[in-house]
């Protein structure tokens, strides 16, 4: 109680939020090497990423692990002010609201931190649902790119190459 304002009580204002997407899932901590296990295991198209700045995991009501998320700088160098968060994988197993779920708990995390923006990127192919059912907005499309392999610096191809993108994001407005 604050004055006269009965506040409810933390258990149930977590409650509260998760039964908007789904009941039987909530939002955990996770390390690099749990995701990046994880999408190993389950990424129809990209393998893990390098690294992060932080990794957040979904479970159902069981415990079992059914998604995960990995946030990190931008790897586009004109994006990386700072103040500008990339998602740069997400994977689930394919239960409803997952992936929204995901990116909207990174968001939360992320304006937490202080971040500004946050972005990330499709194929072209993909719908986007669960990015505008987290409040991202579409803001380009992106022509196939190269990869990152040239002859002064051979890379492995991560899955991306050649493939058309959009750019999503959210911010502070």
């Amino acid at each position: 109680m604050v004055g006269d304002v009965i506040l409810p009580d933390h258990d149930m204002l977590v409650n509260n939020f998760f039964a908007r997407y789904d009941a039987d899932m909530k939002i955990i901590p996770t390390t690099l090497k749990q995701a990046q296990e994880f999408v190993r295991e389950h990424h129809r198209h990209n393998r893990p990423p390098v690294g992060h700045k932080f990794s957040i995991g979904l479970v159902d009501d069981n415990g079992a692990l059914i998604g995960v998320a990995t946030a990190g700088r931008p790897v586009a160098r004109y994006l990386d002010d700072g103040f500008t968060l990339e998602v740069n994988r997400t994977c689930t197993l394919g239960d409803r609201n997952a992936n929204s779920m995901l990116y909207g708990a990174i968001w939360r995390a992320a304006k937490a931190m202080g971040y500004v923006k946050c972005i990330t990127y499709t194929q072209h192919d993909e719908s986007g649902a669960s990015l505008r059912g987290a409040g991202w907005v579409k803001v380009k499309d992106l022509p196939p790119n190269n990869g990152w392999n040239a002859p002064s610096r051979p890379r492995e191809d991560i899955g991306s190459a050649g493939v058309a993108r959009v750019r999503w994001e959210i911010n502070c407005a």
